[in-house]
């Protein structure tokens, strides 16, 4: 036989190797099949391969020489090592960062809700209204959290909870919350005069300081000590300030929109020695 008839003839006896397999494990009770379930699988993926391959005739004549050549291939794949559990392994950390990211997304462009439960139910935006407040707790908790990780040795490593927090949640949800916070604990003499004018200026809920539909009492950051809060909302309000003075940069789109400059008019030759 020539090389595509020795290829042709491998493939054939593999694949009824594979259909014999089949028949037998279809006969096999639940917790035989799952055993074998993983040798299926990639004996099925050998013959797939061997469908594609064109093997030199000398390899193709010294596997058909073998009664069984897709089980004695399959032997060979157990014996080897392969990168497959690093693999797996690469492919849940990948989806893990996916749904991260997804979820980080998602809260960015989550827009503060303002208005009141039931205006919302009116005008049919509950969904805005549940999704605001889901990401306010989220905001809370992760402010609570990053608090009280972030300090020790008597020092607040405020630069690192606004990288975090900031960053997950945006600037505009992080001051909502904050001055939530503070309106709420009016009583709190541990948050400077500031910090308290600053909060008196950032717009409530619609529903705050009812004394039934007050949502904003559940995103108060109640778990972290006042004094720490107060460090960070100084910390905060400078990074904002900061940030706003700094000059915007123009977008690559803007550069490309604005009219090229017009290339400046060569001087002609002087021509008073020219006869």
């Amino acid at each position: 036989m020539n090389r595509e008839e020795l290829n042709t003839a491998l493939y054939e006896k593999m694949a009824a190797e594979q259909n014999t397999f089949r028949d037998w494990l279809k006969s096999q009770n639940a917790e035989v099949v799952l055993d074998h379930a993983y040798e299926y699988s990639v004996r099925e993926d050998i013959v797939m391969a061997m469908e594609e391959l064109d093997l030199p005739a000398e390899q193709a004549a010294a596997l058909l020489k073998s009664s069984s050549p897709l089980a004695d291939v399959y032997k060979a794949w157990e014996k080897t090592e392969t990168n497959h559990m690093d693999n797996v392994r690469d492919v849940i950390e990948n989806r893990a960062d996916d749904v991260i990211r997804d979820e980080r997304d998602v809260l960015l462009h989550t827009p503060v809700y303002l208005q009141s439960g039931a205006h919302a139910r009116e005008n049919n935006e509950l969904d805005v209204f549940r999704a605001s407040y889901k990401a306010n707790v989220a905001c809370k908790e992760a402010l609570e959290k990053a608090i009280n990780d972030n300090y020790s040795d008597n020092r607040l490593n405020t630069d690192a909870i606004y990288k975090e927090v900031v960053g997950r949640f945006g600037p505009e949800r992080v001051q909502f919350v904050l001055a939530t916070t503070i309106q709420h604990k009016d009583w709190d003499q541990r948050f400077s005069r500031n910090n308290r004018a600053w909060a008196q200026a950032v717009p409530m809920e619609a529903s705050f300081g009812s004394r039934e539909n007050d949502h904003s009492v559940y995103y108060v950051v109640d778990r972290a000590h006042s004094s720490l809060t107060d460090l960070f909302v100084s910390h905060f309000r400078k990074e904002q300030a900061r940030e706003k003075e700094q000059p915007k940069k123009e977008s690559i789109l803007g550069k490309l929109q604005k009219p090229l400059p017009q290339p400046a008019a060569k001087a002609g030759k002087d021509k008073s020695h020219e006869r």
